[in-house]
C-alpha cells in the first residue's frame, strides 16, 4: 500500500523501515539501559536478534509489548479485562476513551484487543510533548503511534489538525487499522471525564460529506477505562497545588517522564475496559440542522454519557464520594475495612508528595476528587437513563 508522503512526519513506521530503526534504537545507550532493566541478564545481541526477526509492527508488539504488559498485569494489578460484547471484532473502530495513564491506557487496549480476538491492535495518537528523546520517538512509531503536533501557532495548528484527521481516516478506511485517541488533550487530572468538542471537530476535518458522514466513517466507539487505583494520583494532586501556588508553573519533560514511569511501575488494583456500542446508528438520529457548535456539543455529550455509564466502580470510589461529602450515604457499597484501607492509602499517597508549603488538606481533597468523580458521573448517567425510560413509559402510556 502506498501511503501519501504528507503523512510521513506523523505516521507510524512501515515494515520496510523497521530494520534501520531497530539498528538506531539498539545503538542508543538509554534504550540499552531500559532493555537491561526489562530483560536482566539477557545479552543485547539476543534482544537485537529477536527484534530483527519481527518483520511487522504487529509482530514487534506481540514479541515485546504483549509479554511486557502480561507481566505487568500479573505483578502490578489484580487483573485486567475488557467487555467488548457491543462491538464486532471483524470491524475496525476509532476508540475514544477517558484518559488516566499516559502509557497504559492505549498499551493495555492493544493487549486486550488481541485477547478478545481482534486480528490487529490499534494506532495510537500521542502528543509530541512526550517525545523529547529520539529513542522514545522511534519506539512509539514502531509501536503503531502517530504524532499529535501541539506547540504550533494557530495557522500551523489548523494545518496539522487537518493532516492528522486525514491520517486517522486513512488508517481506518485504507490501512484497516483501529485507532485510539483520548477524549481530551491531556489527562483529566480530577477524573471528571468530559469530551472536548475540539477533538470531534478535528476528526471531522478528514473524510468526505457532512459532519455526520465524516464521523460515521471513523466508526467511533466510546471506551471506558476504570483503574481501581491510579499510581499517578499523588502526582496529579501535587500538580494541582503547584498550579495554585506557583505563578506560571508549567510541567516539564521530566515531569511527564516521571508520570510515565510511576504509572507503569505502580500498583493499579483491578483494571477494566468496556466498549459502548459504535455511535454510527446514534449519529443518524442527531438533528443535523443544529448550529455546528451545538452539534459537536451534543455528540460530545453522548460520548460522555456512554463512557460514564460504563465505568466499573470499586469500593474506593464510593468511599471517596462519602468522604468528600462527609456522609455515609453509599455505605452499602463498601465495608468498614474498605473505608479504613482507603484512609490509609490516602495518607500514604500524600506522604509521597515533597513540595514547599505542602497543603495536606488541599492535597487530600484533590485525591478524593479523583476517586469520587467516576462514581458521581456514573450515577448522573444512570439517573439520566432512568429519566429517559420514564419519559418513554409516559409517551406510550406503559405502566411501570
Amino acid at each position: 500500500m502506498k501511503i501519501p508522503s504528507e503523512f510521513d512526519p506523523i505516521r507510524p513506521f512501515e515494515p520496510e523501515e523497521l530494520p534501520e530503526v531497530y539498528d538506531r534504537i539498539l545503538a542508543d545507550p538509554q534504550f540499552q539501559k531500559v532493555m537491561a532493566y526489562l530483560y536482566p541478564g539477557v545479552p543485547m545481541e539476543a534482544i537485537a536478534q529477536k527484534m530483527h526477526s519481527c518483520k511487522t509492527n504487529l509482530e514487534f508488539q506481540k514479541a515485546f509489548c504483549y509479554q511486557f504488559l502480561q507481566r505487568l498485569v500479573t505483578e502490578l494489578s489484580l487483573g485486567c479485562s475488557m467487555d467488548a460484547v457491543n462491538i464486532d471484532i471483524r470491524n475496525r473502530y476509532t476508540f475514544v476513551s477517558n484518559h488516566r495513564d499516559i502509557v497504559l491506557d492505549s498499551a493495555l487496549l492493544d493487549k486486550l484487543l488481541l485477547d478478545v480476538g481482534f486480528a490487529t491492535t490499534c494506532e495510537i495518537a500521542i502528543g509530541d510533548n512526550l517525545l523529547s528523546q529520539n529513542w522514545v520517538r522511534d519506539l512509539v512509531r514502531i509501536n503503531k503511534s502517530f504524532t499529535v503536533e501541539r506547540a504550533l501557532h494557530s495557522v500551523e495548528m489548523l494545518k496539522a489538525s487537518k493532516r492528522m484527521s486525514e491520517y486517522i481516516h486513512f488508517a481506518v478506511a485504507e490501512k484497516n487499522e483501529n485507532v485510539w485517541i483520548a477524549q481530551r488533550q491531556g489527562r483529566a487530572k480530577n477524573s471528571n471525564d468530559l469530551t472536548q468538542p475540539a477533538i470531534l471537530k478535528m476528526m471531522a476535518m478528514g473524510g468526505e460529506g457532512s459532519i455526520i458522514e465524516r464521523l460515521k466513517q471513523l466508526h467511533i466507539v466510546p471506551l471506558s477505562i476504570s483503574y481501581e487505583y491510579d499510581p499517578c494520583d499523588y502526582l496529579k494532586a501535587r500538580e494541582y497545588q503547584l498550579r495554585r501556588d506557583v505563578p506560571f508553573w508549567k510541567k516539564t519533560a521530566e515531569d511527564d517522564m516521571e508520570s510515565m514511569l510511576v504509572g507503569i511501575k505502580g500498583f493499579k488494583g483491578h483494571v477494566y475496559y468496556k466498549c459502548a456500542p459504535c455511535i454510527d446508528e446514534w449519529l443518524d438520529t442527531v438533528d443535523t440542522d443544529l448550529p455546528k457548535n451545538k452539534l459537536f456539543d451534543e455528540i460530545a455529550s453522548h460520548i460522555d454519557h456512554e463512557i460514564h455509564s460504563n465505568y466499573k466502580l470499586y469500593p474506593c470510589n464510593y468511599v471517596a464520594l462519602d468522604m468528600i461529602q462527609d456522609t455515609k450515604v453509599y455505605g452499602d457499597y463498601y465495608t468498614e475495612d474498605d473505608y479504613q484501607q482507603f484512609e490509609e492509602y490516602l495518607a500514604g499517597q500524600i506522604g509521597k508528595i515533597d513540595i514547599e508549603n505542602k497543603d495536606d488538606r488541599f492535597l487530600r481533597t484533590c485525591l478524593l476528587t479523583q476517586y469520587a468523580y467516576p462514581a458521581k458521573n456514573y450515577m448522573a448517567a444512570a439517573s439520566s437513563d432512568s429519566g429517559r425510560f420514564k419519559s418513554l413509559l409516559n409517551r406510550f402510556n406503559f405502566k411501570k
